[in-house]
């Protein structure tokens, strides 16, 4: 088969992946390929992307390339998409951490958000469990993305896990979702509020003294009451909301 040329222009942040600040690049092609494999070629993971154009004609990843072909290819935030056309959910409320986001995923449960997280998964057991589950995987591996059966996951930008924590947020429009002090932040099951008198033995003396409120995890029993941090986190909460609300804000 004759060499072609496919010529891809990466719009918004796409451009985070790539080599160079060029968000033109052009691959020599010497077979038949998907535009999937084309793209990712590229350093883009398949989930980072919601519309492909292929010759100015809508596309998905399974389209396959023969010949010279111009290839636009848009973010999740696209303002020309068109909802027959997305290629990505944007609305999830249940995920599945890598092991390197622990202080993510603490946040995100103290928002009351649901998301698994066990460190010493290796990538395939990850990867099968949030397909299993219909969860989305979130991790800055941009290899595990590449999957051919991953579909709605993210690869989070910051490193900063307050930032990590708003870009989750914004990328699967979470704000009206948050339920925060509602999940345990250990094991991530769903908190219950109890009478002081069932967990009075469990308590420290000076919490059995000053403190009146308090929940339980459903699932392994963690204690939890308004305690001296508790306005700090707080604080931190209405920080993330007054943030994305802004965002919102701004956007319309």
């Amino acid at each position: 088969m004759n060499p072609f040329t496919v010529r891809l222009k990466f719009h918004g942040d796409l451009s985070f992946f790539l080599k160079s600040n060029n968000a033109i690049v052009e691959r020599q092609i010497r077979r038949k390929t998907s535009i999937k494999d084309v793209i990712e070629s590229c350093g883009v993971p398949h989930p980072e992307v919601d519309l492909i154009l292929v010759n100015g004609q809508p596309a998905n990843f399974a389209h396959v390339v023969e010949r010279d072909t111009e290839v636009g290819v848009y973010p999740i935030n696209t303002r020309i998409l068109l909802p027959e056309n997305r290629l990505q959910t944007i609305h999830i409320e249940k995920f599945i951490s890598d092991g390197h986001l622990g202080k993510l995923v603490r946040d995100l449960r103290l928002l009351g958000i649901d998301v698994v997280y066990d460190p010493p998964a290796e990538d395939r057991q990850l990867v099968d469990r949030s397909r299993t589950d219909n969860r989305a995987l979130l991790t800055r591996d941009r290899r595990l993305l590449m999957y051919g059966i991953v579909q709605h996951d993210y690869y989070l930008r910051s490193q900063k896990p307050l930032e990590q924590t708003i870009e989750v947020l914004r990328r699967f429009d979470l704000l009206s979702a948050v339920a925060s002090f509602t999940r345990c932040l250990h094991c991530n099951a769903l908190l219950e509020q109890v009478e002081k008198s069932e967990v009075i033995e469990q308590l420290e003396p000076l919490t059995k003294i000053y403190y009146q409120k308090f929940r339980r995890c459903t699932g392994c029993g963690q204690i939890y009451w308004p305690g001296s941090h508790f306005d700090k986190l707080r604080a931190r909460i209405e920080g993330i909301r007054a943030t994305l609300t802004a965002e919102f804000q701004s956007e319309n």
